[in-house]
């Protein structure tokens, strides 16, 4: 990598030098000669004649072992590692444009390293549309799962009598009886979330919603922050 050799990156934190590259677009430009070079070393190992018989079935398993270790990798990633909770403070990137974006804003990572880079950087660019999409995903596994949606609303029914007698008789005063409600109300809600499988469509929204955001992190392409406009800022 150009940059560990660089003297400046041992003077200031990660997180910011980081920031620095992202802002200055050399993390776009990192992913791109990436790319390209992988590209260029492959047909060059295509490219000898006198091998030109053999090469193209060894070449065929080797690309193929390569791009299993690259999604082999992504098992052993942790792409929340580098979110911060100003990630979700922002607006939301537009949808279709920044997001979805366009059939050649998606290409296969050329390596792990490239990999990691995408899935780090597009987590924290997109992080409220992947919270949004876990949204969705968990509604619909409610639609598919009725008894599990009828046990969630009585849990947060529950909880708002709760709220509504401890606020009309000032439960406050009295500690002890209190503290009985409380595991009483903790106890019927854990009953009702266990019976109505309640986490059996939370795990569900989250295999889903964890699968789809680390596999569009990895294969979209890196662009420059400035590219991605901010929904509400039209013209």
């Amino acid at each position: 990598m150009v940059f560990a050799s660089n003297p400046l990156a041992l003077s200031v934190p990660e997180p910011a030098f980081e920031s620095w590259l992202r802002d200055s677009g050399y993390l776009e430009v990192l992913d791109h000669n990436t790319s390209a070079t992988t590209t260029t070393s492959s047909s060059s190992f295509t490219g000898d004649p006198s091998t030109s018989a053999a090469t193209p079935a060894s070449g065929f398993f080797v690309s193929l072992f390569s791009r299993l270790a690259i999604l082999f990798s992504l098992l052993t990633l942790n792409p929340l590692a580098k979110l911060a909770a100003e990630d979700f403070a922002g607006d939301t990137p537009s949808w279709s444009r920044a997001f979805v974006g366009f059939s050649g804003s998606y290409s296969f990572p050329s390596s792990s390293a490239q990999a990691r880079l995408r899935v780090h950087e597009n987590v924290k660019r997109y992080a409220r549309n992947y919270a949004y999409l876990f949204i969705l995903f968990f509604a619909c596994a409610l639609y598919q799962m009725p008894i599990a949606l009828v046990g969630l609303i009585s849990c947060l029914a529950i909880w708002d009598f709760f709220k509504y007698f401890n606020d009309k008789w000032q439960l406050d005063q009295y500690p002890i009886t209190r503290q009985c409600l409380l595991r009483l109300a903790q106890c019927v809600t854990a009953v009702i979330l266990i019976y109505s499988n309640v986490q059996v469509a939370l795990f569900c929204a989250l295999s889903v919603s964890y699968a789809s955001m680390i596999l569009h992190a990895a294969f979209r392409k890196l662009t420059p922050a400035k590219q991605l406009p901010p929904v509400g800022r039209g013209r």
